[in-house]
């Protein structure tokens, strides 16, 4: 099942959502720089995929955006080095 990922610029955040929970990574930007502070999924998405779909879609954005990914959350670094793919974005 794939989901749109939105940006909510006033709570700074991407944001999936799935069968109405929301997955999220709040973010900052600077400069060039996209920064992944913490991803986190509803407790009913967890396991699902839902992180990673969120993630793929964070990263579609900061190459659309000509941004590099600077992840402080483990869960975004882990993700960008396991997708070789988005490795470019990787600050």
């Amino acid at each position: 099942m794939s989901s749109t990922v939105r940006d909510n610029v006033d709570r700074h955040r991407f944001e999936l959502e799935r069968d109405g929970q929301i997955a999220f990574a709040n973010y900052e930007r600077r400069g060039s720089d996209l920064v992944i502070r913490h991803v986190e999924a509803a407790v009913p998405l967890r396991g699902t995929g839902a992180a990673g779909e969120l993630m793929r879609g964070v990263a579609e954005i900061a190459r659309s955006e000509g941004r590099s990914i600077t992840p402080l959350c483990g869960y975004a670094r882990t993700w960008i080095r396991r997708h070789k793919e988005y490795s470019d974005l990787l600050t």
